[in-house]
């Protein structure tokens, strides 16, 4: 029902098989399933239409982790668990968009909830109130996040990631490179 929702609500053209594989790579874990729905947002941004292959490619779980903990780690500052996701990967030239774009929605998101925080001044009220709400399994990386960055460090993280994903884009040689210095060093 959520993934049938989900694509409902954004009017994206999928088959009933697509959303089957879908939710069983997920196995049917309602966190990861809402994490490679966050990655398949961020890839149609001006598509309405997905296709089984797509789908395959963007939740590559079986060989990668998870895109989204690597960046909800990183904007943490787990800076070991981040080595430990950066050895384990082996991500390919779409995957490093699929990173840089959820590293910008997540930043934009940080951004407002540090906001939010500054005024209300109560961690746990800024979580609560968030939109889109905040999963009960997220909230401590989410709380760690928001100390770890002040609001201009994150209003500069935002141009950064922007330049880099221009990088990216315009150097596909080093474009892994560019992007696994770029985690490492915002993990610090």
């Amino acid at each position: 029902n959520l993934t049938n929702k989900f694509f409902k609500d954004r009017k994206i053209s999928i088959s009933y098989e697509t959303i089957n594989i879908l939710v069983q790579r997920t196995n049917g874990e309602r966190k990861l399933l809402m994490n490679e729905l966050e990655k398949i947002e961020i890839y149609l941004k001006n598509k309405t239409r997905i296709t089984s292959e797509e789908i395959n490619k963007l939740t590559n779980i079986n060989e990668n982790y998870d895109i989204s903990e690597l960046v909800d780690n990183c904007l943490a500052k787990n800076k070991k668990q981040i080595e430990i996701l950066m050895n384990e990967n082996n991500f390919v030239q779409e995957d490093l968009i699929i990173i840089i774009r959820t590293f910008l929605y997540k930043a934009k998101r940080l951004l407002n909830l540090i906001n939010d925080f500054t005024i209300q001044k109560n961690i746990e009220k800024t979580i609560s109130s968030a939109k889109p709400p905040i999963f009960w399994k997220d909230k401590d990386i989410v709380k760690k996040q928001i100390k770890s960055w002040s609001l201009d460090k994150v209003k500069k993280l935002i141009l950064e990631i922007n330049e880099i994903e221009f990088l990216i884009k315009t150097n596909s040689q080093n474009s892994t490179h560019i992007l696994s210095d770029f985690i490492i060093n915002k993990s610090k």
